[in-house]
């Protein structure tokens, strides 16, 4: 059975790292407590340097609760920096650190990244951002997602559990070889 993507790629409402209007899209549903998107994170961005400018990549939460206590809490905090147009750094820093990212850990890093406190507090305590949350989620199962991370090439969902290199030669492939 193939599964395709759902919710179209919307720029005003996904975190698009790239040029949105690329050749080659890559939608990840991830979790911020998944060791497998934690594994996963450098190498997708490995591969948007590798392809610029003809990939981008979207990023959708997909917060395994059930296993991963932290993970809404994590997508919580990854958007209300993304409201203050930290969303990129904030991801970069949950999938680099070592630790669970309880509240006090994303805490500091809205620090590090100088962002409003009080308002990144507010925003991050309140589930001011969970209908958009619960959107990924939904969209994400109605597309096919089981786990994380889930990735979709271009609509399609693409298997990554062996594995970064087939996914580099699809894109290669549908870049017609460059």
């Amino acid at each position: 059975m193939t599964f395709t993507l759902t919710a179209a790629v919307d720029p005003q409402r996904d975190h698009v790292r790239g040029d949105a209007s690329a050749k080659v899209t890559v939608v990840e549903y991830g979790d911020f407590e998944c060791p497998n998107c934690k594994q996963a994170a450098p190498a997708l961005k490995l591969m948007l340097e590798h392809f610029s400018p003809d990939v981008c990549l979207v990023y959708r939460h997909f917060p395994l609760v059930e296993v991963h206590p932290h993970a809404l809490a994590a997508a919580e905090a990854a958007e209300a920096a993304g409201a203050q147009g930290e969303f990129w750094r904030m991801h970069d820093m949950l999938f680099a650190g070592t630790l669970e990212p309880t509240f006090d850990l994303v805490r500091h890093y809205a620090v590090e990244l100088s962002l409003d406190i009080a308002r990144f507090d507010h925003e991050a305590r309140n589930d001011v951002f969970r209908p958009h949350i619960d959107a990924h989620i939904k969209s994400g199962r109605q597309s096919g997602v089981r786990s994380t991370p889930g990735i979709f090439l271009n609509g399609s969902l693409y298997d990554v559990s062996f594995g970064y290199g087939g996914l580099y030669k699809a894109i290669e492939d549908k870049l017609g070889g460059s």
